[in-house]
């Protein structure tokens, strides 16, 4: 059994979006990605996996596959391997994001950035 606190990975950088890894076992991995207002996470798709998110706190819009999808604290989304994700923060807040993908593609999807 492992624990940690969510927020102790909650940080934020006026550079652009971190990533803070809370576990990474064999092929799965569970992180924070960090938005400061108007940051982004480019499009990019997870082949050989799946994506689970949660809205810890903020705001932002979720584009998959070309389809803008707003979200707020609380909202979950799973997104499939194959589906284009992207996301922005266009709130005026900090937003903070649980992820936990599945089946790993490779090891630079489990690194803190």
């Amino acid at each position: 059994m492992k624990k940690q606190n969510f927020n102790d990975y909650v940080e934020f950088s006026n550079e652009r979006f971190t990533k803070r890894v809370i576990f990474k076992e064999n092929k799965t991995t569970i992180f924070v990605l960090n938005f400061a207002s108007g940051q982004t996470l480019p499009a990019h798709k997870h082949p050989g996996s799946n994506v689970q998110l949660m809205v810890m706190q903020g705001e932002g819009k979720f584009t998959i596959d070309g389809e803008d999808i707003p979200v707020i604290k609380g909202d979950v989304l799973f997104v499939e391997g194959d589906e284009e994700l992207a996301f922005t923060n266009n709130s005026t807040s900090n937003t903070s994001l649980y992820v936990m993908l599945n089946k790993i593609p490779n090891e630079n999807y489990a690194k803190d950035i």
